[in-house]
């Protein structure tokens, strides 16, 4: 680093960033997330932490331009005194939830009874004034959510499913009949691979529910344990891996009266169950076949429970689920995706609503005939949208960035990255129906840290493919003073964008290796969401192939843009997908790629989870050579470069056998590595000096990879 070149200050900061980064928890904490809005739009709830570095999040409401914190876990008494139920540790991981207290909350219909947990503890507070009470529960509290009418309160506990009105009379609609059964909780493919958190569903007449129960008893055992602590015993999980039995869901209707009807579909065609509901119109759920071929949205009968199709979608690939859908309008029509072509198109009432190359990302909510959704028509921006029937298509959020919103009662809130960072605001009136002129947009108060690392990126269309990427050159480099060692710094896979006209924690790691004297190129190739089907659905039967190649195109590209890039010194780094994708590069490509870091990486597809990695490759009994083509193991003779793998103990996502087997294929093959592992830690490492640490360590690895090898055979 040109030391020389940089003031006090600057040297400062860049030393200093990973541990902001790592007490800030990605700098999520002091942002408001999880917005409720009132019937009348004159409220909105929200979490958020007092500070930038507090990990105890608060419920808060505005409401004629002030904030009012509702629930303060410190003020209460015995309020996380107690452990976190498994389950909601459970929950908490697959959310990738960083901070503490009241980290999620539900309210009844009116907005005016909000519920929530804390340390296992059922807690609710009304909106209109008073103070949060305790509410006597059965056992450890998880998901609580109000009725829609506010009298009850519904919950699970020990596996068991129970509602409770506000003083104290608890029912147990539903009991676990075994150790391996549970009702109103998500089974991990659904939390983890289909974007469905939930596991039940009130009645719009607050006197039924929808019932989700899970029987994993025909799942894979897995066993955590924690080697730094050999007293420890070992923790069972149930994994579906690729290929093998997945957990069995059932539906059930149960009355708060104790009647239950079972809901009845073609359980052995469609197993799984993607989304779930019950609206003015009744009941309805989404089921999925194995081989995600076929979605199948059905009307539930509350009575028997008999179902009807309503809506089928297909695709000789698989069908791609939009998150918030299916849903309908007060009339009743079905919002849905429907992919053709190049374009995912949002369709009401199986008209299309959205033009063509204006790309659904997900579906916020309906109101009447109202549908706010997230569009994307430039792969470096996603913004909130609506629709509605006299109106048509209107764009909400003006700004740059990457948003999503919630909406009701004529307000909109909208909240996401910009260039500025996390930042949230309600829009009202005009504003919010999409009037023309400046609407009236009043700030929520994000308590965020600010970066000590300001992200410079130069945003580059690269190779035939136009591959969106951003180049990360140091503050203090001059063009043309000399050549930069080059890091790529991807995800690359499906699900995550890196690129795109927003400042989020991404960003700020990119320019922080800048700052170190890399030249970082963080480019999101085939396979990555917002551009449409056709290039989601590259990746194939071969989720490697084409983002490697994408990689590869891109860094030749930038190259020929920039003069500065020594092609003779690149390393890459990345965590997950991108660890995987780190890995291969090295393996596969060692005639550019010189020095890797992988975090936590997918070494063997047939150990990652059913519904993500059959999606992409199939069973792998039916296609075994797609598994074979994808996977790192069976390949660790190839290489030649230096290598970091990464991997937390305690990883339920990507086991810590995919690098340890991996590891031992590459010390069998007399393959010199490394290999860091992080005891206690899962995928998303919680520890804050570890976090900290690990960009410190990183560094000096490629640092001295590429130092000691000069990029040169």
């Amino acid at each position: 680093m040109h030391s020389s070149t940089l003031t006090p200050e600057q040297s400062t900061n860049f030393a200093d960033f990973p541990r902001q980064f790592a007490r800030s928890r990605r700098f999520s904490l002091g942002v408001p997330r999880h917005f409720t809005v009132s019937p009348d739009g004159r409220r909105v709830l929200f979490v958020r932490t007092v500070s930038g570095t507090d990990p105890v999040g608060r419920l808060w409401q505005y409401e004629d331009g002030a904030e009012r914190l509702l629930a303060d876990p410190a003020l209460l008494v015995g309020a996380g005194s107690g452990a976190v139920p498994e389950e909601e540790r459970l929950r908490r991981e697959r959310a990738r939830e960083r901070s503490v207290g009241v980290v999620s909350y539900a309210t009844d219909d009116a907005a005016r009874l909000v519920a929530f947990a804390l340390s296992g503890a059922l807690w609710a507070v009304r909106t209109d004034g008073g103070t949060p009470f305790s509410v006597p529960a059965a056992g450890p509290v998880v998901d609580p959510r109000p009725s829609p009418d506010g009298r009850y309160v519904a919950y699970v506990s020990r596996r068991c499913f129970h509602v409770v009105d506000l003083t104290g009379d608890d029912r147990q609609l539903a009991r676990a009949e075994g150790p391996e059964i549970s009702y109103g909780l998500a089974e991990y493919a659904a939390a983890e691979s289909m974007q469905r958190s939930r596991g039940y569903w009130w009645a719009p007449d607050s006197r039924r529910v929808l019932v989700a129960k899970v029987d994993t008893s025909p799942v894979e055992r897995r066993y955590i344990s924690d080697p730094a602590d050999p007293t420890k015993p070992p923790q069972a999980i149930r994994y579906p891996a690729a290929g093998t039995a997945n957990a069995e869901v059932t539906l059930e209707i149960r009355a708060l009266e104790g009647d239950r009807v079972e809901v009845e579909w073609d359980r052995k065609a469609y197993e799984y169950v993607v989304a779930a509901g019950w609206d003015a119109h009744g009941p309805f759920v989404t089921v999925q076949s194995r081989d995600q071929r076929i979605v199948r949205t059905l009307a539930v009968d509350p009575e028997t429970g008999a179902t009807e199709v309503l809506h089928e979608r297909t695709d000789p690939a698989w069908v791609e689920i939009t998150e918030g859908t299916p849903a309908r309008t007060a009339s009743g029509a079905l919002v849905l995706p429907e992919d053709e072509g190049d374009t995912r198109y949002l369709t009401v009432g199986g008209q299309r609503v959205t033009p063509e190359g204006l790309q659904l990302c997900a579906v916020l909510g309906v109101e009447g005939e109202r549908v706010l959704f997230t569009a994307s028509d430039d792969p470096l921006e996603t913004h909130v949208w609506c629709h509605e029937p006299g109106h048509g298509l209107r764009r909400l959020s003006r700004e740059p960035g990457r948003f999503t919103g919630a909406a009701r009662g004529g307000t909109v809130v909208l909240a996401g990255l910009t260039p500025r960072g996390n930042e949230a605001g309600v829009l009202r009136g005009a504003g919010a129906a999409g009037a023309a002129g400046d609407p009236p947009y009043q700030t929520l108060t994000s308590l965020a840290e600010e970066p000590l690392i300001t992200p410079r990126p130069v945003h580059l269309t690269l190779g035939e493919r136009k591959l969106r990427g951003a180049l990360y050159l140091p503050s203090w480099h001059e063009e043309g003073t000399g050549k930069l060692p080059v890091l790529l710094d991807p995800y690359g896979g499906p699900g995550m964008q890196l690129v795109g006209r927003a400042r989020g924690w991404f960003t700020c790691v990119s320019q922080w290796f800048a700052e170190q004297g890399f030249a970082v190129l963080v480019v999101d190739g085939r396979g990555t969401p917002n551009r449409g089907p056709a290039w989601e659905k590259t990746i194939h039967g071969d989720q490697l192939g084409p983002a490697l190649e994408d990689q590869v195109d891109a860094l030749r590209a930038a190259a020929a843009h920039c003069g500065d890039l020594d092609l003779t010194r690149v390393a890459i780094r990345g965590w997950s997908f991108g660890g995987f994708l780190a890995a291969a590069a090295v393996l596969y490509h060692p005639e550019i790629f010189h020095a890797a870091v992988a975090g936590a990486p997918p070494t063997d597809m047939r150990m990652y989870d059913t519904h993500w990695k059959e999606r992409y490759l199939g069973h792998p009994e039916e296609q075994p050579e797609n598994y074979e083509r994808t996977s790192l193991i069976g390949h660790g003779h190839l290489l030649s470069r230096p290598l970091l793998l990464v991997h937390g103990l305690a990883d339920d996502n990507v086991a810590a056998a995919h690098t340890l087997r991996f590891s031992a294929e590459l010390l069998a093959a007399g393959k010199p590595h490394s290999v860091l592992p992080l005891p206690g830690a899962t995928h998303l490492p919680a520890d804050d000096a570890v976090n900290a640490q690990l960009l410190y360590f990183q560094r000096d690895f490629l640092m001295g990879a590429l130092a000691e090898g000069t990029g040169k055979d």
